[in-house]
């Protein structure tokens, strides 16, 4: 059968932004929406504009990929802020699936770093084109020709076709809303970089001879109009109240009513009543849809090939709270509670999957990477939610008889003075160094090949170990044969053996024992965890006595007790130090961390 000739919308490009995390990805769109004149001119706009659930604003890192568009001299540029933590894969995968073009932006002093690595690699097998560019070229550190060819030995190094490998680069200062063609040119605003998208990014192409296809790459809600279907319409069109077909990715099909169209202009979505191949919409009306779905025509279905996650490595049993404090300061208690938001996580989030126990108040929920499953557990506390984590483990394969463990590759930016205690913690972890580099400013970079579970508590130490100095990223490699057992955390818990509230002196007498990761005056229960035992073994200690007081300078003198102040215990440390006979309980004001077994031994 004769193919059709390929048509092609010349008034719109599909982009995404691609870059390692805190490279200046949401500051550089801030700047494309502010000077494409999507704002009125009197408008508050607020720093990092895309980057709108709080967790993002605090961390500095974009989880959700976000969709918005922009308009240049009559071209439509939709634009796609991808995630660049490798935790967040599937939102990477999905958001590529909906471009033609990426631009990948890479800091002019660190270079490309593992996460640019993860999210180019996918775009180049994706047969995307590529734009480079060079951000924070008024570093005092930039190294901007050593970074171009870093940049070229990735590419290679990631099989990139000539085509590929033939990328434009654009200098910029996201920062300021500056874009050059060259690094010394005199230019004041990020035009340079407007034109060469709408030159150099290739324009949507469909197949006329195709029916209307439409790929769910993403699932929003709407309190008006329900459940939205956000993705890319491939071939044909789409109106408003048009019947439609749903094809699952099991191949069933349904059928549906497309009740409203959307497109995006700046960070709105605008009501639309037709879209056409090329456009990125969300289509209301239709209920029962899933991420991977496609939504086509109804005599004519034809499914465009679904989407693709990498495997979960790492899992966490998530279970209801049964502490002595359970029910304080939550709103959602129960385990249908728990089970009901944890299965709506996965309509929206192909990265995670979660599945039922043999105990009805327990899940087990699968991801790509603590960072992913913490963030997870931190939106949830935020949101009323009460529950208890497990330590997390990894996901372990068989294949042809032997076990097989996720491989982590890690990159290390250290002062040279750490070499030594770096490689010595990783070399116990079992981590094989595969790479050194010495960028001559007294700054090393390391590459190690390490189990995914031996960086499990390592985050923490290593902050500890380089006086946070030290930068780490870590992204998943391959699976590869176990590689024995792995002995992390050496020191037990100091337990509390009774209920009531931690008090100063109790606290002070008991500082030789350990580190406390209470202060005084925190209410405490038996089994709770207050600290981290200076020997290998668990203490049950009182951390509730108070002094007898047998007179009045006595008294006078409890005043003077210094208690060293305690360690905090956010969610992601606690999930890094914890042992298998313990959880980490999370409320909404706080986490705590308790044995599993509450009473004393």
């Amino acid at each position: 059968m004769k193919q059709t000739e390929k048509a092609v919308r010349t008034d719109i490009r599909n982009i995404a932004i691609i870059a390692h995390v805190d490279h200046g990805k949401t500051t550089l769109v801030d700047a494309l929406l502010k000077q494409s004149g999507t704002f009125r001119e009197n408008e508050e706009i607020d720093e990092r504009i895309m980057d709108n659930i709080d967790l993002e604003r605090e961390r500095g890192i974009t989880i959700m990929a976000k969709n918005t568009a922009i308009y240049y001299k009559g071209v439509k540029i939709n634009i796609v802020d991808t995630p660049g933590h490798a935790d967040f894969g599937g939102e990477v995968e999905r958001t590529l699936k909906m471009v033609d073009g990426v631009i990948l932006l890479v800091d002019a002093a660190e270079g490309p770093m593992p996460q640019t690595r993860f999210v180019l690699q996918k775009a180049l097998e994706a047969g995307l084109t590529p734009l480079v560019v060079i951000n924070k070229i008024d570093r005092s550190d930039a190294r901007i020709n050593q970074v171009i060819d870093e940049i070229y030995d990735l590419f290679i190094d990631l099989d990139a076709t000539e085509e590929q490998l033939d990328f434009p680069i654009i200098y910029a200062i996201g920062k300021e809303g500056i874009a050059k063609e060259e690094p010394e040119d005199d230019s004041t605003d990020l035009r340079p970089l407007f034109e060469k998208i709408i030159d150099y990014m290739p324009p949507p192409q469909y197949d006329p001879g195709k029916p209307f296809q439409f790929l769910i790459t993403s699932l929003d809600y709407d309190n008006y109009v329900g459940r939205l279907a956000v993705g890319r319409v491939f071939n044909g069109s789409v109106k408003v109240n048009q019947p439609v077909s749903v094809i699952k990715s099991n191949g069933n099909i349904k059928k549906g009513t497309v009740r409203a169209i959307y497109s995006y202009k700046g960070l709105k979505r605008v009501e639309t009543k037709e879209a056409k191949a090329g456009d990125i919409i969300a289509i209301a009306g239709i209920d029962e849809i899933n991420i991977g779905d496609t939504i086509s025509d109804i005599e004519n279905p034809e499914a465009l090939p679904p989407i693709v996650v990498e495997e979960p490595t790492i899992s966490m049993i998530f279970s209801v709270n049964d502490s002595p404090f359970a029910g304080k300061s939550g709103k959602f208690l129960t385990s249908r509670h728990l089970r009901d938001r944890l299965y709506k996580e996965t309509l929206t989030n192909v990265a995670i999957r979660v599945e039922d126990t043999d105990n009805p108040e327990a899940f087990l929920v699968m991801g790509r990477g603590e960072l992913q499953l913490s963030i997870l557990a931190e939106m949830m506390r935020r949101e009323g939610y009460e529950f208890q984590v497990s330590k997390p483990e990894v996901i372990v394969k068989e294949d042809k008889g032997q076990k097989l463990e996720p491989v982590e590759r890690v990159l290390i930016d250290i002062p040279e003075e750490y070499i030594g205690v770096v490689t010595e913690k990783l070399g116990s972890r079992k981590g094989k160094m595969i790479n050194m580099v010495n960028h001559g400013s007294g700054r090393i970079r390391l590459e190690f090949l390490i189990p995914s579970r031996g960086l499990i508590g390592y985050r923490s130490e290593f902050k500890t170990d380089t006086r946070g100095e030290g930068l780490i990223n870590t992204i998943f490699d391959s699976w590869q044969p176990w590689s024995g057992d792995i002995k992390i955390r050496i020191n037990g818990a100091l337990v509390s053996d009774r209920k009531g509230v931690a008090t100063p002196y109790a606290i002070y007498s008991l500082q030789d024992r350990g580190t406390f990761f209470i202060p005084p005056g925190t209410e405490v229960y038996e089994g709770m965890i207050v600290g981290e035992h200076n020997r290998d073994n668990d203490l049950w200690i009182n951390v509730t006595r108070e002094k007898k007081l047998t007179n009045v300078r006595a008294a006078a003198n409890d005043e003077n007790i210094k208690v060293t102040p305690h360690t905090e215990m956010d969610f992601e440390r606690a999930m890094e130090w914890i042992n298998e006979d313990e959880l980490i309980e999370v409320t909404p004001d706080g986490v705590r961390i308790r044995k599993k077994n509450l009473r004393k031994p």
